[in-house]
C-alpha cells in the first residue's frame, strides 16, 4: 500500500489535517463518506495505523468486513479495496473502467481476496467508488 502522507503515529488525523493533505480533494473525501454512511447501515469509522512505512489509512467498516480504505496522499488519495471472487467476477460484467478490472484480474489472490488502489482525483473518481461499493456490499 502506498505511505500516507499522514504518518506520525502519535497524531490520530482529523478533518482538519486530511483537508491541508489532500487539498481539493477533501470535498471527494467528503462525498464517499457522506454516501457510504447516507447509504449503508451500521457503518463503523475508524483510523488505522499501520506501520512507519504505511502511516495512517481512514477505514469503513461494517460489522467485521471493511467496505473501504481511504488513504491521504498530497493533493488526493487512494480507496482501497478488497474483493472475494463472487465481486470480483460482478465487477467484469460492470461499466467500471477497464484498468479496474485488468488491475483485478493480475492482483495477486490472498485468502481474502483480490485487492486494488485507486487515486481519487476528481468526480468521475467518486462515481467509480460507489459502483464498487454497491458491488462490495451486494448480498
Amino acid at each position: 500500500m502506498a505511505p500516507s502522507i499522514l504518518d506520525d503515529k502519535a497524531i490520530v488525523p482529523d478533518d482538519k489535517q486530511v483537508e491541508v493533505a489532500i487539498g481539493k480533494s477533501f470535498k471527494l473525501w467528503n462525498d464517499i463518506r457522506g454516501h457510504i454512511f447516507g447509504r449503508y447501515d451500521k457503518v463503523v469509522e475508524e483510523w488505522n495505523y499501520s506501520g512507519k512505512n504505511y502511516g495512517w489509512s481512514w477505514r469503513a467498516k461494517q460489522g467485521k468486513r471493511a467496505l473501504v480504505y481511504l488513504i491521504p496522499q498530497k493533493g488526493f488519495f487512494l480507496a482501497a479495496f478488497c474483493f472475494g471472487d463472487k465481486a470480483v467476477a460482478m465487477i467484469e460484467e460492470s461499466d467500471v473502467p477497464e484498468a479496474i478490472k485488468e488491475g483485478l484480474r493480475t492482483a495477486r489472490k490472498y485468502a481474502e481476496g483480490r485487492g486494488i488502489r485507486l487515486e481519487v482525483r476528481k468526480a468521475g473518481d467518486v462515481k467509480t467508488i460507489r459502483t464498487l461499493l454497491e458491488i462490495k456490499t451486494a448480498k
